[in-house]
């Protein structure tokens, strides 16, 4: 297990572009191409940012990268509220994507239980049986959920599906996210998770008694690819 703590953010958002670029340059010399699940939120729309600036943007073959998501709320792609409209803003229309490569988390006129079947098809389409992502972006809430898995629900079970599409009754929506299963198959897992707010949770996750139904994040294995980036205020302890 690799866990980085940074002085400041700035360095934390850096150090994440830096090997978002390593892995997409290390993927696409293997098979010519970069498969990744990213998330939505402020640290990784920090570091979308940073990838569509020239510093970043000239390093990577975009046309070879294909796009999807770790999770989404079942809203319209134009709502303020969906993780591919913030992507699509700061990074996608930004840089020379392949439109067809990329594959958002929601479809209009369509049920949410019935897209997430459809997604996992589109998932198998690029990555085949094994469904090996090449890099998976994640993060963490203050109640130590990450994707769609919340603490106590029952998507936390899920053994065979890999995309899974659920009513969560505290914020009153449907949500759709990748499942344990399909997280855990993933080359790379990058979580990037930071602040006070997320101490309690985040220590509990990495030093407390195996409790996934109570901090989600306890479900990703900390195995030879994953890496947690966070920042000094968290108080981590390793």
């Amino acid at each position: 297990m690799n866990i980085t703590i940074f002085d400041t953010l700035e360095t934390l958002y850096k150090k994440s572009a830096d090997t978002f670029v390593e892995l997409s340059e290390k993927a696409i010399r293997k098979q010519d191409k970069f498969v990744v699940a990213l998330s939505g939120g402020s640290s990784p729309k920090a570091i979308f940012n940073l990838l569509a600036t020239e510093e970043y943007a000239d390093k990577i073959e975009w046309s070879k990268v294909f796009f999807f998501w770790v999770d989404e709320r079942w809203v319209s792609l134009d709502d303020e509220k969906s993780n591919f409209k913030m992507t699509l803003e700061t990074l996608l229309d930004k840089v020379p994507v392949n439109k067809n490569q990329v594959s958002p988390m929601y479809k209009a006129g369509t049920e949410p239980e019935d897209y997430a079947k459809e997604y996992e098809d589109q998932i198998r389409n690029v990555l085949g049986a094994d469904g090996i992502f090449d890099f998976i972006l994640l993060g963490m809430g203050d109640d130590g959920h990450t994707a769609s898995l919340f603490p106590g629900e029952a998507v936390l079970n899920e053994k065979e599906k890999w995309v899974s599409a659920y009513y969560l009754k505290s914020q009153e929506m449907f949500r759709i996210t990748l499942t344990e299963p399909i997280i855990n198959k993933a080359e790379n897992i990058l979580v990037i998770t930071f602040g006070k707010s997320k101490k309690h949770a985040l220590n509990e996750v990495l030093n407390g008694e195996y409790n996934p139904q109570l901090y989600p994040l306890q479900l990703i294995e900390r195995k030879e690819g994953f890496q947690l980036f966070t920042d000094k205020e968290t108080g981590v302890e390793l």
